[in-house]
């Protein structure tokens, strides 16, 4: 399955039937008067966030959603029957944006289960039946009923993890996710193997949070360079950030410098959050050379550098450690339903 993280839609809901023009005639009932009933409402655009989508790969496929609209009145006082409403599954973390320059947020579909009317289908014209008056006994008018909405809208997904995976191309982000969860990331001895962004589920001391592994950035990522900095946003709702930093490279100190500058250019608040800086691939390393990185590491950060190899899985533990911390005690917890299975909270994937 293919990853599409931005489509463009039409939606537009149903307009309301017309009312109807009608008057009773039945035998052996003299002046039976205007019997024509209203017209239905028409159908309402709904978005809703479900489960085990990751992907707005069939909005490539299906990109116009119209609701029916609403039948009409009838005589006998008959009311047209309603549209159905249209209901659109999106995943959860798709943000519907309006066709304009600065892409209005207008929907953030957050939360499994969460269903909002976007587009409110018109209402159905009134019958002859309800114009009749004390003067006016048989009406001929009606309502024709109302418009209805339209609009071209984006949609943008920002998947949902708890820690997000940074750093240069190659630095091992996806043999990480590989190793800690059962994803299986293109790995290869080369930049920019992951192409597009990755979801895995940990388990790590009784607890399980999801982890998403996102390309590499390099130096002008913020203008383009390289992939560039568009599936930034997908670790825009992360907890904590997992900062990858390989050994092998010729400055590790600057490496780390670039990546922060990149998330610092791209904005909406990631260098504010909490991250774990480790020091990647030692495995090929003698002690002394990974504490003379780590310490140049440190400098570089201002903070503890956590020495692992992804590949072997040294220090792995330690990370997926530090990475509980900062998502918080509670999150993710597994704890024993009344019959003594497992029961697992549910998490964003």
């Amino acid at each position: 399955m293919h990853f599409l993280d931005q489509a463009k839609i039409f939606v537009r809901s149903g307009a309301g039937g017309p009312g109807a023009v009608s008057f009773r005639r039945e035998k052996f009932i003299e002046y039976g008067g205007p019997d024509g009933g209203n017209g239905g409402k028409g159908g309402d655009i709904i978005f809703e966030a479900v489960a085990g989508l990751n992907t707005l790969i069939d909005f490539r496929y299906t990109q116009h959603f119209r609701a029916p609209r609403g039948s009409g009145g009838a005589g006998s006082n008959r009311t047209g029957a309603g549209g159905e409403d249209l209901v659109i599954q999106v995943p959860i973390g798709t943000q519907v944006l309006a066709d304009d320059e600065e892409r209005t947020l207008l929907l953030d579909m957050t939360k499994e289960g969460q269903r909002v009317v976007f587009l409110r289908g018109g209402d159905g014209g009134r019958g002859n039946a309800s114009y009749k008056t004390s003067t006016n006994r048989a009406p001929r008018q009606h309502g024709t009923g109302w418009p209805s909405d339209e609009a071209y809208v984006w949609l943008r997904l920002k998947l949902l993890a708890d820690a997000g995976l940074v750093g240069l191309p190659n630095a091992g982000k996806s043999t990480f996710i590989n190793q800690v969860t059962n994803a299986q990331a293109k790995v290869g001895a080369y930049a920019f193997t992951t192409t597009r962004p990755q979801l895995g589920v940990v388990r790590h001391k009784e607890r399980e949070f999801v982890v998403a592994d996102i390309p590499g950035l390099i130096e002008g990522a913020a203008e383009g360079a390289g992939i560039g900095d568009r599936f930034l946003g997908h670790i825009e709702r992360c907890r904590v950030l997992l900062h990858l930093v390989d050994a092998n490279d010729p400055d590790v100190a600057e490496s780390y410098r670039i990546v922060r500058g990149e998330l610092e250019a791209y904005g909406a608040g990631l260098v504010d959050k909490p991250v774990v800086v480790a020091l990647n691939k030692i495995d090929m390393l003698d002690d002394e050379l990974i504490a003379a990185l780590s310490a140049e590491l440190e400098e570089a950060s201002g903070g503890p550098v956590i020495p692992i190899s992804g590949a072997s899985g040294v220090g792995v533990d330690w990370a997926l450690d530090q990475l509980l911390e900062a998502i918080g005690t509670d999150h993710g917890k597994v704890a024993e339903d009344d019959e003594g299975e497992d029961a697992i909270e549910w998490s964003p994937i």
